[in-house]
């Protein structure tokens, strides 16, 4: 499915459509409805620049208990614990 913005929407946001995009990834990504990964590829930038943006607004990583250990079980898995 492919959404489409019709441009009076665009220019009444007073935002390029790559901020227009990057908002709506932010409004995604913060409900964990999107990951950062998929943040990334839909906007067509890398991890570092995605994070950037997070910590310019505030925003956290979403980054659990869940996911610190799965993180620490994968480190185990490959010696590097």
């Amino acid at each position: 499915m492919e959404v489409v913005i019709p441009r009076e929407i665009v220019a009444a946001t007073k935002m390029s459509e790559t901020q227009l995009k990057l908002e709506i990834a932010l409004m995604l990504y913060k409900p964990e409805k999107i990951s950062s990964g998929r943040a990334c590829q839909w906007l067509g930038i890398n991890l570092i620049e995605f994070r950037r943006e997070l910590g310019q607004r505030g925003l956290t990583i979403n980054y659990d208990v869940e996911d610190f250990e799965s993180d620490l079980k994968t480190l185990g898995l490959l010696g590097r614990l």
